[in-house]
């Protein structure tokens, strides 16, 4: 499984975290990692594009218009999560996808900066 930078997903976070839409470390990721429900749920009234937004991974091998084609979350379909890109960066370093890892690290920086 070859999986990429998603760099529109980049770009999405950035402006959220532009915007203000964040959570802060202290609100806990594994109580807002979308489940196959929430995802489910977001998709019933969104494109696939816009799921995609909210994942920093992209396997091109899966089949186009599929949610398994993305991976590493960072966000709940609201908010930028400071631990979802923790946890984002912390997967994607211990599956050797430094690509990942290095963008979660400058999203993370750029959520502080604005925070201050």
């Amino acid at each position: 499984m070859a999986i990429s930078l998603n760099p529109q997903a980049v770009t999405y976070a950035k402006r959220l975290i532009r915007d203000g839409n964040t959570k802060g470390h202290k609100s806990p990721w594994a109580a807002h990692v979308p489940c196959t429900a929430d995802e489910d749920i977001f998709l019933e009234s969104h494109e696939i594009e816009e799921y995609g937004n909210w994942y920093l991974g992209l396997d091109m091998s899966k089949r186009e218009n599929s949610p398994e084609r993305y991976h590493f979350p960072y966000g709940d379909f609201r908010a930028v999560h400071h631990n979802g890109l923790l946890a984002a960066r912390e997967s994607a370093a211990q599956q050797g996808y430094s690509d990942i890892e290095n963008a979660a690290i400058k999203l993370l920086k750029f959520m502080t900066e604005r925070a201050c």
